[in-house]
């Protein structure tokens, strides 16, 4: 690829360690009037946060959930169990507020933005839709690329101008696209260098010969692309244009030092090839849970990052980062608002037991 035609799409994302703050972090966790540790991961979150947001009394402020809708020409050789006109027909379930995703952001007060990359049917104009169509899909990558180097950079670009356009430090991050699954299985599989029977499970709900047949399609997408080796090489080979505008999404979200809570396997597939690119990136995420399909946990595992629930979900459109978002506010407020021993006039742990 002509890899300096584009160099502006990826930003470089600064390494954000910062020993100072983090021990401040840590010191204050430490002294809120509880055993040590006994908040277990949601003081890993508060921390993390932030580290993040960079101060000790961190507070997430407009959330916004992004959700990046795209078709497939994959899902063509019938690796899904539903239609492709199920992608445009949830992204107008979402817009009119019948979606999960919908009923949580609701919930949760967070805002709710649809990004068309790549929705095959044109959509009516809507306030909450953003038009960032970059192809009506893209091409059956067991045929052909996927996308062109110049579709890929657009949608990333997309993706990057999204959340431009949203104010607020945190992004949560979510997909719907018929097919989708199976490209975010082509990718953990060309990463990681792991057979495709690991990567590619029921995604909307295949098995049996129907599951066996989605290998064998995959397995033949890899023999055909064996050149993309490059995490861009293989996103424009074996990809999709909401995963290409999540990875842009992800990447200005860094860049721009926001939270980015991070849904599923295929929004996990996106920060998996952001990491590739730049790996500081993955200091923002936070993993909100771990999927039902059954290679999410082997793509945590080979980034090194943990999920926060495991609630056998396997829906997207970003409803296990909406789901996880009381966790990331409880955790800010037990920084800003929960008592030390000191403030409290608490005992502390007795030097004896300590």
């Amino acid at each position: 690829m002509q890899a300096a035609a584009f160099s502006d799409s990826i930003p470089s994302i600064a390494d954000l360690t910062d020993r100072t703050l983090s021990s401040a972090l840590q010191q204050l966790l430490d002294q809120k009037t509880k055993p040590l540790g006994a908040l277990g991961r949601l003081e890993n979150v508060a921390h993390q946060i932030g580290c993040i947001l960079g101060t000790t009394v961190p507070q997430l402020q407009q959330g916004h959930a992004l959700i990046f809708a795209g078709d497939h020409g994959l899902a063509r050789q019938g690796v899904s169990a539903y239609p492709s006109d199920v992608t445009w027909q949830m992204v107008a379930n979402m817009l009119s507020g019948g979606a999960a995703i919908s009923v949580l952001t609701r919930q949760h007060g967070l805002a709710l933005k649809l990004v068309d990359c790549g929705v095959a049917k044109p959509l009516p104009a809507h306030p909450d839709l953003v038009d960032a169509k970059v192809a009506q899909g893209t091409a059956d990558a067991s045929q052909q690329a996927a996308m062109t180097e110049a579709q890929m950079h657009a949608a990333i670009a997309a993706g990057r101008q999204a959340v431009r356009s949203v104010p607020g430090n945190a992004i949560l991050l979510g997909e719907m696209g018929i097919g989708n699954t199976s490209c975010a299985a082509l990718i953990l599989a060309r990463l990681s260098q792991r057979r495709i029977e690991e990567c590619a499970g029921a995604g909307t709900g295949v098995a049996g010969q129907a599951l066996q047949h989605k290998r064998q399609v995959l397995q033949a997408v890899l023999a055909r692309h064996a050149h993309a080796q490059a995490p861009l090489e293989v996103l424009a080979s074996m990809g999709g244009l909401e995963i290409a505008g999540m990875v842009g999404a992800t990447l200005q979200a860094a860049l721009e030092r926001r939270v980015i809570v991070v849904d599923g396997f295929v929004t996990s597939a996106a920060v998996m090839l952001a990491a590739k690119l730049q790996p500081h990136v993955l200091q923002r995420c936070v993993f909100s849970h771990q999927s039902h399909e059954q290679a999410h946990r082997l793509m945590l595992q080979d980034m090194g990052v943990h999920a926060l629930l495991q609630m056998d979900m396997r829906l997207g459109e970003g409803s296990g980062a909406a789901l996880a978002w009381p966790l990331l506010e409880s955790a800010c407020r037990i920084l800003r608002e929960m008592a030390s021993f000191e403030s409290a006039q608490v005992s502390g742990q007795s030097a004896a037991t300590s």
